[in-house]
């Protein structure tokens, strides 16, 4: 039987913080996972993460994680935090390859979810372009991208729940709509899974 290890470094997304069900996008993800398969999930969250230091700890987080017998995978949800602390994009797109490339040298298939509006013209404006940016650095490796942006930006659900929140997080509705992309970009070929389907 395979054997598979998935790590996911994300923000506070990756805590359900906001979903009254407590399920965020991953769980509801993980749900759909078919049973009788040897798959752990290791959610490893941080608030407020850039890409400065999400490089700076992927391998010390992911690699304890891994073995030689597994098959190693890591899923990427990036944020927008490089755009709250000044990071150029020139320097996020940098990091985000050198993560890649390292990963990619240890034989560990990666997935990305890239970041999600906030609601806000002006940041959402500069999350757009990073988001771009990210998708290129990406398609470029040819690992697959889920752009989170552009199909939320417009999207009423989303746009009520995350202006209800204190901290601008979503609830049952958004991270239903994030677990829905993730799951219909190619989530299961990246696994070699079937979909459970209900």
């Amino acid at each position: 039987m395979r054997s598979l290890r998935v790590v996911i470094l994300g923000d506070e997304l990756l805590t359900a913080s906001g979903d009254p069900k407590g399920l965020g996008w991953l769980g509801r993800v993980q749900a759909r996972l078919p049973q009788g398969e040897d798959v752990a999930f290791f959610p490893l969250a941080m608030v407020g993460e850039t890409t400065s230091s999400l490089l700076e700890r992927w391998r010390r987080e992911a690699m304890i994680r891994f073995t030689p017998e597994t098959e190693n995978y890591l899923v990427l949800a990036l944020g927008a935090a490089d755009v709250k602390a000044g990071v150029t994009i020139s320097r996020s797109r940098l990091n985000l390859a050198s993560l890649l490339d390292d990963a990619l040298r240890e034989g560990v298939k990666v997935f990305v979810v890239g970041p999600t509006p906030t609601g806000d013209a002006q940041l959402d404006f500069e999350i757009e372009h990073l988001s771009n940016g990210f998708e290129d650095v990406v398609r470029r490796r040819q690992i697959q991208y889920v752009d989170c942006f552009k199909p939320l930006r417009e999207h009423e659900g989303w746009q009520q729940e995350t202006a209800a929140h204190p901290r601008g997080l979503p609830g049952q509705v958004g991270y239903g709509l994030v677990a829905w992309l993730v799951l219909n970009r190619g989530w299961f070929e990246w696994l070699g899974l079937t979909e459970t389907q209900g």
